[in-house]
């Protein structure tokens, strides 16, 4: 014979037993379900992707838009990388707080060196962290808002933000070096990297000095090929007085790339053409404060 209490408090005290147990086993069951080595309902719980370690990119942020950067290197090759919220901006010895997209926003500028420490996600890198030098983040935002500093002379360092080329003749040449390459290349060699450095300190000495690059090839390929060729030894010159060299960004006029315009040789020998391939690294100074 089954004995039914009709008394509340019976039926209280088997509504407390009856709750912890369905809790328990629906607790149990969250944490089976997120368990990658369990099946739930008989198919595997999805396992999620762990990042891997990417490769660290150092050279200086040609180009930014939106959650990604262009970083290119000495060696003139580029590389896009994303920033996320996790990314840790870092600059001289200390961390900087606040939200991402500020960070991204104020200090990750046009012409910055940096150090990026990065991550493979997917077919693409994202930046774990982004170093740079406080005092390279001074010229980089110095050149972004475009503001006169003082480098030597305040009309100078005008000009030199501004680096229209159509306006050369503003300037006196004070010198020139050639830096020279092989056919279809643009790799520096040992004694033009010595000539680069040699160039920059001399400049250094000039006052009021500046530096233009203008990249040039010889008669070799077609025009498209050319171009292409010129700017991008220019460039390589460029990220290597910079980087090497510690040359200012705001110290350098607007580069150029000539393909196989003005020759300093005929195209018709072989001397004459690696005479033309080459890089010119001008020292300036403009005319309005030449002799001050």
């Amino acid at each position: 014979m089954r004995v039914i209490s009709k008394r509340p408090g019976a039926c209280f005290l088997l509504a407390l037993l009856t709750i912890p147990m369905s809790g328990s086993v629906s607790a149990q069951q969250q944490q089976d379900s997120s368990d990658p080595n369990i099946t739930v309902n008989g198919v595997p719980a999805p396992e999620a992707p762990a990042a891997t370690a990417g490769p660290e990119i150092k050279g200086v942020i040609s180009a930014r838009n939106g959650d990604k950067v262009k970083v290119t290197a000495a060696d003139g090759t580029s590389t896009i990388i994303a920033i996320n919220d996790a990314t840790r901006i870092k600059a001289g010895g200390g961390l900087f707080s606040g939200s991402r997209s500020r960070l991204a926003a104020d200090s990750l500028l046009n012409g910055l060196p940096v150090a990026v420490k990065t991550l493979q996600s997917g077919d693409g890198l994202v930046a774990s962290q982004i170093s740079f030098r406080n005092n390279d983040l001074k010229t980089a935002t110095m050149i972004r808002n475009g503001t006169a500093q003082r480098f030597d002379e305040q009309t100078a360092a005008t000009e030199a933000l501004r680096g229209r080329i159509g306006d050369i003749d503003k300037y006196n040449i004070k010198s020139t070096t050639n830096v020279h390459f092989d056919t279809g290349k643009a790799d520096l060699f040992p004694q033009d990297k010595a000539d680069l450095c040699a160039t920059a300190a001399s400049a250094e000495r000039t006052e009021n000095a500046l530096i233009l690059v203008v990249g040039y090839t010889d008669s070799t390929g077609d025009d498209d090929f050319n171009q292409q060729l010129s700017e991008k030894r220019a460039n390589r010159v460029i990220n290597y007085l910079q980087q090497a060299c510690g040359w200012k960004p705001y110290r350098m006029l607007t580069p150029t790339g000539m393909a196989k315009a003005d020759p300093l040789a005929s195209n018709d020998t072989a001397e004459g053409k690696a005479q033309n391939r080459r890089v010119a690294v001008n020292i300036l100074v403009s005319k309005s404060v030449d002799g001050l």
